[in-house]
């Protein structure tokens, strides 16, 4: 196994070091000096040029690691498949869908599924895809044409960015059915109560969804802007949107109405 070079962040610096990926776990060496065996890693995160890398402890550990893109991908590829997760052998097609468009060039890809702490990892010879359990919107056990064939996949859809992408894996039914029950419980605190949401806000939300602003949603429903404001309060509250931009309403002052006055006054 190879000996990479990295950045690991320590006491708020980063130090440089060496990684030395074995079979069962990976060396670091000094100013660190540890050992740590791959089974006790518990999740991993990608953050641009950054892994975070949690250890099972109490409370837990998370090494920041930082180093070019070969090695990071070579770091990710042994931990995903050697750390502590729920794994399958499968296909999978990721991303499939963006935006209710097919993704160009999208294609089985033959790999590993691993489940980890706060992210699903997509893992093939090219290709390393994660998805975030809480980006994660729905899932569903359905058909596919593939190669001609209708076969059972598993449909993830998860959010990208601004945009809702869909994901599919393809491998025996036993298994999609243990992997969709298995998403299902993991990602469980993301389910709605029946009457946890009133009609109105459940429009306002449907709305939301299609892409309109505030603006265009109190037209459509004959909404005051405070109105608005207290639904989006509910919303918020239970965790079905974020703030991404603060609309401000302001009033002409005495000085602003006497400019206006003035500038639209025909020529004397």
């Amino acid at each position: 196994m190879p000996v990479v070079p990295v950045k690991i962040q320590k006491d708020g610096k980063w130090e440089v070091t060496k990684i030395d990926l074995q079979q069962d776990a990976m060396m670091i060496a000094e100013p660190f000096g540890k050992t740590i065996p791959f089974k006790s890693i518990v999740d991993l995160e990608e953050k641009k040029n950054l892994l975070l890398i949690t250890l099972k402890s109490d409370p837990p550990v998370v090494l920041k690691v930082a180093s070019v893109e070969k090695v990071l991908q070579a770091l990710k590829r042994v931990i995903i498949m050697s750390c502590n997760a729920y794994r399958l052998s499968a296909y999978f097609m990721s991303p499939a869908v963006r935006g209710g468009v097919m993704v160009t060039n999208a294609a089985w890809e033959k790999g590993a599924i691993a489940v980890l702490k706060s992210s699903i990892w997509f893992v093939s010879q090219n290709k390393q895809v994660s998805v975030g359990l809480k980006e994660v919107t729905g899932m569903e056990l359905t058909k596919r044409e593939v190669q001609n064939k209708q076969v059972d996949v598993v449909k993830l859809d998860h959010m990208e960015n601004t945009d809702v992408v869909t994901s599919y894996v393809l491998c025996p039914l036993s298994t999609l059915q243990i992997l969709l029950n298995f998403l299902k419980d993991t990602t469980k605190d993301l389910d709605m109560g029946e009457n946890e949401l009133d009609p109105l806000s459940s429009q306002v939300g449907m709305l939301i969804y299609s892409g309109m602003d505030s603006h265009a949603i109190e037209n459509m429903l004959n909404i005051s802007h405070g109105e608005i404001d207290k639904i989006y309060d509910r919303l918020l509250k239970i965790g079905l949107v974020e703030i991404v931009y603060t609309r401000r309403e302001v009033q002409l002052t005495p000085k602003g109405v006497r400019f206006i006055t003035e500038a639209v006054k025909p020529p004397t």
